[in-house]
């Protein structure tokens, strides 16, 4: 195992959880508007596309690197084989600053994870993937040496990763439980798993509810949550709608409904994320549990608030790693400090500039950068969602259940 990215002094974010290589063929004109993925991809049919581009995929360079680019000082820490893939994997990431591949861990004899990503423009991503070495990351990998000094520890994609669900999520409430008992905030995404794999036939609700006491920002998306708090909704929802594009369905009853049930899990601040509809924020009634979060515990005006900002405007070239970036951006706010409605602000603003380029992470700007655009008066999306009761802000732009309700 190699030495760590930064000293402990500097390193303020401990990103660690499932990597890969992605390989991204270049689908500009390859659909029309308003084409489903299904439509698209037909079987014996011959699609055009450009050239291949290759960067980093999962969790710890999507987030991580994009912590790295808004400024953060970010320790990288995920697990690769000895082989091609892995070798290219820690290029792409020494690409962006020599020091990030530091932290990497580096197993022989296994296979390092790769996928061929799917993105065409206007239609979410799809995957073909091979996990690879993540199935054998551990909590003894996240050593209390590489955790000294660091203020918040994200971890993602654990559906990915078979230790991390397998025997129920015992290695995964392990390693949040261990994290969590040395002061940091912990902060947890997750994937879809392909339902009839052994990660989708795992009992997600069973897991969450163990591992969810030991995390204070719980940032999934609306399908991911749906799929595993309510599977035989999701079933039906996908059988009607014919596919497992379900954002049409997300409304501000849904959004409660299942935003109030992680809280009693444990988490402290969840929010979900909507795609193209934005961010959906829910954070705990507990003024003991907001302030149990660790070190990066924001102040009392996070307590129980319910909000939903829209995305930014811009021209959508993919959407490979828009939810790590928009994670990125909400994790930066929340480590500065920031208030509850700037820090929404900045993790759909980041999200906006990945979804400008083909790939995750090359489109994101300085920190300051980013807040210049979104103080500038950068137009936001009509939401999309049905929110009943609910009034925006004119100021901001971000939705609020009318007082009283």
């Amino acid at each position: 195992m190699s030495e760590r990215l930064h000293s402990a002094e500097v390193s303020e974010v401990v990103v660690a959880g499932h990597i890969c290589l992605d390989i991204i063929p270049t689908m500009r004109g390859a659909s029309t508007p308003g084409q489903s993925i299904g439509e698209l991809l037909v079987p014996g049919k011959l699609i055009d596309v450009g050239a291949a581009a290759l960067s980093t995929g999962g969790a710890v360079p999507n987030t991580g690197i994009a912590l790295h680019r808004l400024g953060v000082p970010v320790t990288l820490m995920g697990k690769v084989g000895d082989d091609l893939i892995g070798e290219a994997i820690r290029s792409i990431v020494r690409s962006h600053d020599e020091r990030l591949a530091e932290g990497m861990i580096v197993a022989s004899e296994e296979t390092s994870s790769y996928s061929v990503v799917i993105s065409p423009p206007g239609i979410d991503r799809i995957f073909l993937h091979c996990t690879g070495a993540n199935d054998t990351f551990s909590a003894d990998d996240v050593t209390a040496e590489k955790l000294e000094g660091a203020r918040l520890f994200h971890f993602g994609y654990p559906p990915l990763m078979k230790r991390m669900y397998e025997d129920g999520g015992a290695e995964l409430v392990r390693l949040l439980s261990l994290v969590k008992s040395r002061g940091l905030t912990v902060s947890l995404d997750l994937a879809r798993p392909d339902p009839e794999s052994p990660a989708g036939r795992s009992d997600w609700k069973s897991i969450l509810r163990s591992a969810l006491p030991h995390v204070d920002v719980f940032l999934p998306s609306f399908e991911e949550i749906l799929y595993m708090l309510q599977p035989q909704r999701y079933r039906e929802l996908s059988e009607r709608q014919g596919s497992d594009e379900l954002l049409g369905y997300a409304d501000a009853s849904l959004l409660s409904e299942l935003s109030e049930e992680l809280l009693d899990m444990g988490a402290a601040i969840v929010a979900i994320k909507l795609g193209e509809h934005g961010l959906y924020l829910r954070t705990t009634g507990s003024a003991e549990r907001l302030a149990g979060m660790g070190a990066c515990a924001p102040d009392g005006s996070w307590n129980n608030r319910e909000l939903c900002v829209p995305c930014f405007r811009v021209d959508v070239a993919g959407t490979t790693g828009a939810g790590d970036c928009t994670i990125a951006g909400f994790l930066a706010g929340l480590l500065k400090g920031l208030t509850a409605e700037k820090t929404l602000l900045a993790a759909v603003g980041t999200g906006a500039y990945n979804v400008e380029r083909t790939d995750a992470v090359s489109g994101i700007p300085a920190w300051n950068d980013l807040q210049i655009r979104i103080a500038g008066g950068w137009p936001q999306r009509e939401t999309g969602l049905s929110l009943p009761g609910w009034s925006r802000e004119p100021a901001d732009g971000i939705w609020a259940p009318d007082v009283g309700k």
